[in-house]
């Protein structure tokens, strides 16, 4: 199977090794949707739509934990104070990477 090109902001960090911290790489949500956002989205594959780059911190970070009432509108407002943890959970936030695609 012929390797996928995956684009990422040039100002992006390497991709951390399987286990290490996340440090919003991006490598992860870019080639495959987290069971979140398989669910918000409807989609399989990345790039993850929630996927968003932050500029001040040169990173990429999970749009449906930061930014829920961007993604998930419909959502009943008192719930939304939900969804920050249950995206982190969903992505696994804090266990580390692993994802074994590879930036290229």
């Amino acid at each position: 199977m012929s390797p996928t090109l995956i684009p990422l902001h040039p100002g992006a960090p390497p991709k951390p090794c399987l286990g290490a911290p996340c440090n919003g790489c991006g490598v992860c949500c870019t080639a495959e949707t987290c069971p979140l956002g398989r669910l918000v989205f409807l989609k399989v594959r990345g790039p993850c739509p929630a996927l968003e780059w932050d500029p001040q911190l040169s990173r990429y970070h999970c749009g449906l934990a930061d930014n829920p009432e961007r993604y998930l509108a419909w959502l009943p407002r008192p719930l939304r104070g939900l969804a920050r943890p249950i995206a982190l959970r969903w992505i696994a936030s804090g266990i580390g990477c692993d994802s074994d695609s590879q930036a290229v």
